[in-house]
């Protein structure tokens, strides 16, 4: 690790307790701190006050592992000469928020970035885990600018069940589908689903959760081998505690997120995210993550950096293990191995620990090649997203990593067109609508239809719905048909196997190309040539926007409303445009209060 600096360097937390100009100020600062017993002495002492972003809490499961782990985060900041002060975040819970978590990701960024900026904190551990969690902390991280850090709170024990690994979120897709087939009652449903949840942690898939940790090690963001530990393990607690160490040398250095934030830290990501069958969700996060940190990233660096990297991981939903096994393979550290021996990484940037990625990543090879498959023998050619465009969005992805051999051979295997397919639309406005009339013979739904889903996006929701992987209806089912087509400008569950077209910007509630389809057209896609297109004349299109944008549901908070008028498109990370302006903003501090 860096050595600290010679001299020592005076923290920001000095112009609140140690600013001899503004005795009285200083004070009115100390005065309230010292009566829960810390002293004047240890805040005038010049040690770099640390902040310990609390995101666990009792509506936040995923992330409640970090009630206990920061407390050997304290242990480790105390030990490393530093003086905690932890504080809690607005909490995000994917499964469980509605209308949807989406809206609270921009919502917890605000609140971190008032905290970091407006109080005596010199540096800060980020606590992440939940999917938003992570890329919230690390965007607020990036605007503020001081030192930072990620804890990851790390994923569940593998779940089993009837002798087989049973995968949280990817249990409760399959469970749906056997349900609707008739082939499991209610009460064999919720079974399912506890037993994929077993313990203390995040999704053990590589869902969003997973794979949004993954992403923040990627970066550089946190300590080498962080992000795959299980919570329940003793090693999450002493990367906790070396976290906590780190981040008070860090703080010394002035090692900041500005300096590890870099485009070749984000094309790594990118590369990564590839690698390991990531969730479709770390395309807006991502992009989110660059535009706070001030980096410029393309719609088509998916394409120009991610889509030819091959699958290494086997974990659900893309293969066949869990989290656990994950861990012991040698978690992101083996896969990013891979990466770096094969010319992929652009690993001589610094990161977190204060060395380069390429020194972070020395001997950390995997020895298990069930789960972490070599680069020249990967478990899939070509696993990166799939950028499409076309006269119904701009942009959208396609995970091409779920795509099923029974979904290739259907769909994508026509002698002399292969990765083309036409379908004819059946439209839903919203998942009421979906839930409401898929199973309506009226509409025809066969082997021959895609399922489409509008109204889900930033503006329409609010807040982009998990809503786009749309399941057949119970008749497909019940004939062994588990998957058709799906297309939305909506999102889905990272821990979901359906290879949709999704993200889709704009959104049809902005006047995006969805607005103006109709159930029964047909639609034609080009994975060769990336088009998905509206078979639908110019004139047609035309009288068609004359009739307007569908109905989106009104606001229901003021937090909705807010939110509605300054949020940006997935294609760009659904960002409150107005903030991604502020960077740096700790460079100056804020006026005093009295």
């Amino acid at each position: 690790m860096t050595t600290h600096h010679q001299k020592p360097r005076r923290f920001r937390s000095q112009d609140w307790f140690d600013n001899p100009d503004h005795i009285d100020m200083t004070a009115l600062y100390l005065e309230r701190f010292m009566n829960y017993g810390i002293t004047a002495e240890e805040l005038r002492s010049g040690r770099p006050i640390i902040g310990i972003a609390q995101s666990g809490s009792d509506i936040s499961p995923c992330n409640r592992i970090h009630l206990e782990l920061a407390r050997r985060v304290r242990d480790g900041i105390r030990d490393a000469g530093g003086i905690p002060m932890e504080f809690p975040l607005h909490p995000i819970f994917e499964n469980c928020r509605r209308p949807t978590a989406a809206i609270d990701r921009n919502l917890s960024y605000l609140g971190l970035v008032e905290i970091l900026h407006g109080y005596p904190i010199d540096a800060v551990v980020l606590t992440t885990g939940c999917d938003k969690t992570t890329p919230a902390q690390i965007m607020a991280a990036s605007t503020v600018d001081i030192p930072a850090i990620v804890l990851s709170g790390g994923p569940m024990l593998d779940g089993w069940m009837d002798g087989e690994l049973v995968g949280s979120g990817a249990a409760i897709w399959k469970g749906r589908r056997q349900l609707s087939a008739g082939l499991i009652d209610n009460e064999k449903f919720l079974d399912i689903a506890a037993a994929s949840a077993p313990s203390a942690g995040h999704c053990n898939t590589m869902g969003t959760a997973s794979t949004m940790n993954a992403m923040a090690e990627a970066l550089g963001m946190s300590l080498t081998g962080c992000s795959a530990i299980p919570a329940p393990y003793r090693e999450r607690g002493q990367m906790a505690y070396e976290t906590g160490r780190r981040i008070v040398g860090m703080a010394h250095e002035d090692l900041r997120p500005s300096a590890i934030l870099t485009r070749d830290a984000f094309l790594d990501a990118i590369v990564v995210n590839a690698a390991i069958g990531g969730s479709t969700n770390a395309q807006p996060h991502i992009m989110a993550m660059a535009r706070h940190a001030g980096v410029e990233l393309h719609s088509d660096d998916w394409m120009k950096h991610g889509y030819d990297v091959p699958l290494l991981l086997n974990m659900q939903p893309a293969g066949k293990y869990l989290g656990e096994r994950f861990h012991r393979a040698g978690g992101v550290p083996a896969i990013m191995w891979e990466l770096q021996k094969a010319g992929k990484l652009r690993a001589d940037r610094i990161t977190a620990s204060g060395r380069s990625m390429a020194q972070n990543l020395e001997g950390r090879e995997s020895n298990d090649r069930e789960v972490i498959y070599r680069f020249e023998a990967p478990l899939r050619e070509r696993a990166g997203f799939l950028v499409l465009k076309g006269n119904l969005f701009d942009f959208a992805i396609m995970k091409t990593s779920v795509i099923s051999d029974s979904f290739r051979a259907r769909y994508l295997n026509t002698p002399g067109s292969e990765g083309i397919f036409e379908c004819v639309a059946a439209v839903f406005d919203g998942s009421d609508d979906y839930h409401a009339r898929i199973n309506d013979p009226a509409l025809g739904i066969d082997e021959n239809t895609i399922l489409v889903i509008r109204g889900a996006g930033p503006v329409g929701w609010p807040g982009s719905a998990e809503v786009v992987n749309m399941q057949p209806p119970d008749a497909l089912l019940r004939r062994g048909i588990t998957t058709l087509p799906t297309l939305g400008d909506g999102r889905q569950s990272g821990t979901s196997d359906s290879p949709s077209i999704l993200n889709a910007s704009p959104e049809s509630a902005v006047g995006g190309g969805l607005a103006y389809l109709r159930t029964g057209d047909r639609i034609r896609i080009d994975l060769n040539s990336g088009r998905c297109d509206m078979l639908v004349d110019d004139e047609e299109l035309s009288r068609r926007k004359a009739e307007g944008l569908p109905a989106v549901p009104p606001s229901q908070t003021p937090w909705q409303e807010i939110y509605r008028s300054t949020v940006g498109q997935l294609e760009s990370g659904a960002c409150m445009e107005l903030a991604v302006k502020y960077q740096g903003v700790a460079n100056v501090l804020p006026r005093h209060n009295h």
